[in-house]
């Protein structure tokens, strides 16, 4: 049972994985995180929770880690410097390509760690793309589930911790203190959402947004002002042991048969 990074092996060496390998392709985003917070912050949590998972899995089954993608699907972003964004278009693109070369391979297992809620909905539709065109056993990760598809936000930002608050800046208060501001960390939580019933984050109607709708100012959808680079390291902790777990799952998974004792 082995972890590798793609990029540092010969091609007959990638020539002897075996159809159980996992690929690993962290994908996170280049974007505007507020003021305090660097551009690069979606690219980071995704490389690390990656890295991390892909290194504990590895422990126990084949797991290789591929370069990651940077730059995606980020024009909810668009309207402030620093964000490079790739079209839906392009990126669905982009990740046929890369799944199209590894299925000429030995590769047959292909795990998404996305750390960008924007890019989700798109990758679910590249899992069936890539099932059906190349053959490709394929699964979606995620570095920490936003709070509007699901997951936990702090009750200090009512559920609305989506961009650049608590969670996002103490991960990078553990991971790269250096390059966090908190000086210029501001409560952004628009409020007045809560008085809608069925349209908001996590409820029962979504709705399309640009962080800059919300009359925050800042880009800024969430509370950073409590995080601590403590409370980053055990959700980073927690994370990468999440994603371990599903990716010794995403080795031995065959919806055609029963599971193995």
């Amino acid at each position: 049972m082995t972890f590798t990074r793609f990029i540092d092996l010969s091609g007959p060496e990638i020539e002897r994985f075996g159809a159980d390998t996992v690929a690993v392709l962290p994908v996170g985003a280049i974007e505007q995180h507020g003021p305090h917070l660097p551009v690069a912050t979606d690219h980071y949590m995704a490389e690390a929770v990656a890295e991390g998972a892909a290194r504990l899995a590895g422990e126990s089954c084949d797991i290789t880690l591929l370069p990651g993608l940077a730059y995606t699907k980020s024009d909810e972003h668009a309207w402030s410097a620093g964000t490079l964004w790739l079209t839906a278009r392009t990126l669905l693109s982009v990740v046929d390509d890369i799944g199209r070369s590894l299925a000429a391979g030995p590769v047959r297992r292909l795990a998404f760690l996305n750390a960008h809620g924007g890019n989700s909905a798109l990758l679910g539709v590249a899992l069936r793309e890539l099932r059906t065109r190349h053959g490709l056993r394929t699964f979606l990760l995620h570095a920490s589930l936003p709070a509007d598809q699901g997951g936990a936000s702090p009750a200090t930002e009512l559920g609305m911790g989506v961009h650049g608050g608590l969670k996002e800046t103490s991960a990078m208060l553990h991971l790269r203190p250096d390059l966090v501001d908190m000086s210029q960390a501001r409560r952004a939580v628009p409020e007045h959402l809560t008085a809608y019933e069925h349209i908001g984050f996590g409820k029962s109607v979504s709705f399309g947004w640009t962080s800059d709708d919300f009359g925050t100012g800042t880009g800024v959808v969430g509370d950073p002002t409590g995080a601590t680079p403590e409370l980053g390291r055990k959700l980073l902790d927690a994370s990468i042991a999440a994603a371990a777990a599903a990716l010794r799952e995403c080795a031995r998974f065959r919806p055609d048969r029963p599971v193995s004792s």
